[in-house]
């Protein structure tokens, strides 16, 4: 991935290039501090001309795991869609809502201090999940 925003990691599938996994490592000063949270996304076929599917796999405190997340960039608003957004723009405005208290489809609610006790456990968490470990080796 050219221009990676900071703090994520991206690579496309070994077997199928419009399927992109991506680790995301919590930024500092926020609750997500020390936290590597990896997800997927799957392009559709028309890409760049429809969005993707975005998901979040570690359990993180912030979105639902394995669940489309409703955001702009991704397939439920295929109507804000911009084609010139590429998987570094997709994936610095996922960090972006990552951040902030906006809530949406796929999105929870906890404490800054869950978001914490969920950041300390997510490496082991990524280590023991099949989908991570035969997919990122970054």
């Amino acid at each position: 991935m050219t221009s990676a925003p900071p703090f994520i990691t991206a690579k496309p599938s070994d077997t199928n290039i419009l399927e992109w996994h991506y680790v995301i490592q919590g930024p500092p000063d926020s609750p997500y501090e020390g936290g590597e949270y990896y997800g997927r996304l799957n392009f559709p076929s028309e890409y760049p001309y429809k969005p993707p599917s975005i998901r979040m796999m570690t359990p993180s405190g912030r979105f639902q795991v394995n669940t489309r997340l409703c955001l702009t960039m991704s397939d439920f608003h295929p109507n804000l869609w911009n084609p010139s957004w590429s998987v570094a723009s997709i994936l610095n405005g996922l960090l972006s809502f990552m951040v902030s208290d906006e809530g949406t489809t796929g999105s929870i609610k906890t404490t800054r201090n869950e978001k914490r006790v969920y950041a300390a456990k997510s490496h082991l968490w990524n280590v023991k999940h099949p989908t991570f470990k035969g997919n990122i080796g970054f």
